[in-house]
């Protein structure tokens, strides 16, 4: 049996549109639960169907250091002052880079818009790096394997 390498997860980068946008320092939250709908059939009393009902997607979080970069921020902002009624949705791919700098897999978001945004917290007493938050809310999402 060939032995697989497992991917480390220290290089991820998100595309917006189709351009390359920004590296992260830490991603969670992406998931899809599928609800699971329960058929009890007449006559039958040793077991109840399980069939599969809808599916949903949590929300995805991205945590990076502060840049002189305001891409994301002005995404959100848009949302927050815009007069329509549905938010700017966009086409967002979160790919997973291995240490060669070559792209082992992604994910691809359709009708992804933010949801949240968080500031850096300041500590005069601690020098370390920025941290700004971005939560995204997302239709569903695609898996692409290279291979």
């Amino acid at each position: 049996m060939p032995t697989v390498d497992q991917y480390l997860v220290h290089r991820f980068c998100i595309e917006v549109e189709g351009v390359l946008l920004a590296g992260f320092g830490e991603l969670g939250g992406l998931a899809a639960t599928t609800e699971v709908f329960e058929y009890k059939e007449g006559g039958l009393n040793s077991y109840t169907h399980k069939l599969p009902g809808r599916t949903s997607y949590g929300n995805v979080t991205l945590k990076w250091g502060a840049t002189n970069s305001n891409e994301l921020w002005d995404w959100y902002h848009a949302l927050l002052t815009t007069t329509k009624t549905a938010p700017q949705k966009k086409r967002v791919s979160i790919v997973h880079y291995n240490s060669e700098h070559e792209e082992v897999r992604r994910w691809n978001l359709s009708g992804a818009f933010p949801v949240k945004w968080s500031g850096p917290a300041f500590n005069t007493g601690q020098s370390q790096v920025a941290i700004e938050t971005l939560e995204l809310a997302y239709a569903e999402f695609e898996y692409v394997a290279r291979a």
